[in-house]
C-alpha cells in the first residue's frame, strides 16, 4: 500500500471539515492501486446552486490522472470523480500488463 497526500481546495464556497473529511475517505479507495507514493489534489467549487463541481488531479510516477464531474449535490460529485479516477487507473493498469506480455512473448 503507498501513502496518498490529500490537498482539498474550496472554490467559491465556504470550507466544511465534514466535505474534506468525506474526500480524503473516498481518495483513501485509490490507495490500493499503487505501491508508491501519491499525490491527490480535490478542488470542491460550487458555481450557482445547481453546478457544483469535483476535480481530482492525480499525481503518480510519471503520471497524472484527471478527473472532473458536475452534479447537484457535492458528495455524489466526489463519488463521481472517484468512480472515473478508479477506471481511469485499472484501464492503464491493463494497457500496462498488455504491453509487458506482447514484450515478453
Amino acid at each position: 500500500m503507498s501513502e496518498i497526500k490529500v490537498s482539498v481546495t474550496f472554490r467559491h464556497t465556504q470550507p466544511t471539515a465534514a466535505l474534506k473529511r468525506y474526500a480524503e475517505q473516498k481518495i483513501q479507495r485509490i490507495e490500493k492501486y499503487f505501491d508508491h507514493p501519491v499525490e491527490a489534489h480535490v478542488i470542491l467549487s460550487v458555481d450557482g446552486r445547481e453546478r457544483q463541481l469535483a476535480e481530482l488531479d492525480l499525481h503518480t510516477r510519471g503520471t497524472t490522472i484527471l478527473a472532473k464531474e458536475e452534479h447537484h449535490d457535492l458528495y455524489a460529485a466526489i463519488d463521481l470523480a472517484i468512480d472515473k479516477i478508479e477506471r481511469q487507473i485499472t484501464k492503464q493498469k491493463e494497457k500496462l500488463k498488455l504491453e509487458r506480455r506482447k514484450s515478453n512473448a
